[in-house]
C-alpha cells in the first residue's frame, strides 16, 4: 500500500472517530436534560451506613438510596437500585456484614431508580409492594427478564402487612397517594426508623408524579401520618437520614407554597403568571408520549384548577 493511500485511510478513520465522539457528546446532555434530577446521580461505590442495630442505609451505585433491615432469620432489602449490577453489588456488601439470608425485597414505589435493579436479586426472592406500585411496574417493564419477577410480587391495598424477620417485626404501611398513588412506608418499630422512599426530599421541593396519580396535598397528609408513628429517624431515596424536625420542616414549606398558589389561583392567575411569581418557567415539554416531570408550583396549580397531565404531542 502506498504511503499516500495509508495517510488517506488514517485521515478518514480519524475524522469518523471525531464525528462519532461529537455526536455522542451532543446526544448525552439531551438525554440528561429529559430526566429528572434523581436519575442523574453520579455513581459512587456502594456503601452501608449503620442507622440503628440491624438497620442500614445503602448509598452509591446507580439509582436511589436503599435500606437493609436484619432480623435473626431473614434480611429485608428496601428498594433495588437502578441496575442489575448495582443491585448485585449491594447484595454482596450486605453479605459482608451478616450471614443471615437475604430473603425479602420491598418496594417503596415504582420509579425506575428504585425498581429496575430487580433482576439482580435471586429468582426466589419474596417481594412486597403496594398494589398500585406493581401495576406501574407491570406497565413499565418491557424486558422479559424483569417481567419474570412480576408474579413474585405480593401486594397490599391499605394498611399493609406486618412482616416478621425473626425477632424483629417490620410494618408495611400505606397512607394514600403522595409522590405516586402507590407509596409504601416501611416502619421498623424497635429501631424507631421509617423508610420513606421519595416521600421526603431535603434542600429542594418534593417531586410529585401526576402521571402516577401523585398529589401534593396527599403528600402533606401522608407525611403527617408518618409523624404519628413512633419513629425518630427517617430514611429516603435521595437525602441523608432525617429527623422529625426535618420532616416537619418539609411539611411546613410545602403547605406555605400551597397557600401561596391557592391565593394566586383565587385571583385568577394563569399558570404562566403563577410560575413567574415564583421566578419559574413552565416545565419543558416531555419526550414523545411521556409525561413531564413538573416543578411543584406547576403541580399545585394543576391540582387546584383540576387540570390534567399535559403530555408532549405524539408524532404522526
Amino acid at each position: 500500500m502506498r504511503t499516500s493511500q495509508l495517510i488517506g485511510m488514517l485521515t478518514a478513520l480519524s475524522l469518523a472517530v471525531i464525528l462519532g465522539t461529537s455526536a455522542a457528546q451532543q446526544q448525552q446532555p439531551q438525554t440528561q436534560q429529559a430526566q429528572p434530577a434523581q436519575y442523574r446521580q453520579q455513581p459512587a461505590p456502594i456503601a452501608l451506613e449503620k442507622i440503628a442495630d440491624g438497620v442500614y442505609q445503602v448509598t452509591g451505585g446507580s439509582g436511589a438510596n436503599c435500606a437493609v433491615v436484619i432480623g435473626q432469620k431473614e434480611i429485608m432489602v428496601v428498594d433495588a437500585k437502578m441496575s442489575e449490577e448495582s443491585a448485585e453489588q449491594m447484595l454482596a456488601e450486605i453479605k459482608k456484614i451478616s450471614d443471615v439470608p437475604i430473603t425479602v425485597l420491598v418496594f417503596t414505589h415504582s420509579d425506575g431508580d428504585h425498581v429496575n435493579g430487580i433482576t439482580g436479586f435471586p429468582a426466589d426472592i419474596k417481594i412486597w409492594a403496594q398494589e398500585e406500585t406493581k401495576r406501574y411496574m407491570d406497565e413499565a417493564f418491557k424486558d422479559e427478564k424483569q417481567r419474570a419477577y412480576l408474579p413474585l410480587i405480593k401486594t397490599f391495598a391499605s394498611g399493609g402487612p406486618e412482616y416478621d424477620l425473626g425477632g424483629r417485626k417490620v410494618e408495611l404501611l400505606y397512607f394514600g397517594p403522595a409522590h405516586t398513588s402507590g407509596d409504601a412506608v416501611v416502619y421498623v418499630p424497635d429501631a424507631k426508623v421509617a423508610i420513606l422512599g421519595d416521600l421526603y426530599f431535603a434542600g429542594r421541593d418534593p417531586l410529585v408524579h401526576r402521571h402516577k396519580n401523585g398529589n401534593s396535598f396527599g403528600l402533606v397528609k401522608v407525611l403527617q401520618s408518618v409523624l404519628a408513628l413512633d419513629a425518630e429517624t427517617f430514611l429516603s431515596g435521595h437525602a441523608d437520614k432525617a429527623t422529625r424536625a426535618d420532616v416537619e420542616g418539609m411539611i411546613q414549606a410545602l403547605q406555605e407554597k400551597q397557600e401561596k398558589v391557592k391565593a394566586l389561583v383565587s385571583e385568577g392567575k394563569s399558570l404562566e403568571a403563577t410560575l413567574e411569581s415564583f421566578g419559574l418557567k413552565e416545565t419543558p415539554p416531555a419526550q414523545e408520549g411521556r409525561p413531564r416531570f413538573m416543578n411543584l408550583v406547576e403541580v399545585i396549580w394543576l391540582e387546584l384548577t383540576n387540570q390534567q397531565v399535559i403530555l408532549a404531542p405524539k408524532k404522526k
